[in-house]
């Protein structure tokens, strides 16, 4: 565990060099929040509520589903993808840990960076120029860090789990491309689930991703409480689970017929 523990240090470390780059990313990410913002707002026209979301809600949503880009990379990660098709991976399989705690140890630490740099200066910012909606009491704010890392780890497997479809394709971006805009619609990043009709919310339910994103949001601003909260992030770990063994099961499958040439 030291070793895993060193390593998100040293990520995190060197996320936190990048400076220009995570204030570019912080400027663009209020930018389009803003307007997020008022387009949704706009969609309530006289009503005061909407599916269990006030105004002060949706506009914290906004925030909030800005804040967590960075933290769960939502538009996408290929570097596993990248050393499969450079042959950096047999370096990586050489290390003392396994492929999969090697860069979850390492997503953690640039996770933990982004949550400070990219994800509390936004709610910060958001502060400063709305009325936000805020978890109630203590329960609320310990179900909000636990949904936060949860959310985090399953994203984690969900991107890991992606760019295995490097062993059998020479270029696999498109592919996860894809696959990282869906999950960006079945999670709620988009819109808000409980704005959706009921059968897409029963559809986007029965996928991984409202688990990474929705959830956590509903869960801070008190839409969801009491069972139904601990039903939901009993929910979360069941995936995670489920999506940690099935990108194990593939790893085995893909190193098994894994060809790097050269010397």
């Amino acid at each position: 565990m030291r070793l895993f523990f060193e390593l998100a240090a040293r990520s995190f470390r060197r996320t936190l060099t990048y400076r220009i780059a995570t204030l570019a990313g912080l400027i663009t990410n209020i930018f389009f929040g803003l307007i997020r913002a008022s387009v949704l707002v706009a969609l309530f026209g006289k009503q005061s509520e909407v599916a269990g979301y006030t105004i002060s809600g949706v506009i914290t949503y906004t925030g909030l589903s800005q804040a967590l880009i960075a933290y769960l990379m939502l538009f996408g990660w290929y570097d596993l993808m990248q050393g499969v098709h450079t042959g950096e991976i047999s370096t990586q399989l050489l290390k003392p840990l396994s492929l999969f705690r090697y860069w979850l140890a390492h997503d953690l630490g640039r996770a933990v960076a982004h949550l400070f740099l990219r994800g509390v200066s936004i709610m910060l910012i958001y502060e400063l120029m709305f009325d936000l909606t805020y978890p109630k009491d203590l329960r609320q704010w310990l179900a909000l860090l636990i949904s936060l890392f949860f959310a985090w780890w399953l994203s984690m497997v969900w991107r890991f789990l992606v760019n295995l479809a490097a062993f059998w394709s020479p270029n696999a971006q498109g592919f996860g491309r894809l696959l990282f805009f869906a999950a960006n619609f079945f999670s709620g990043f988009m819109m808000p689930l409980g704005l959706f009709p009921d059968w897409l919310q029963t559809l986007c339910y029965l996928t991984p991703f409202p688990y990474m994103i929705n959830v956590v949001i509903e869960i801070y601003l008190n839409i969801v409480t009491g069972p139904e909260l601990l039903s939901l992030l009993a929910l979360q770990l069941v995936w995670i689970l489920g999506l940690t063994l099935m990108s194990q099961f593939i790893l085995n499958l893909g190193i098994r017929k894994l060809a790097i040439a050269g010397g």
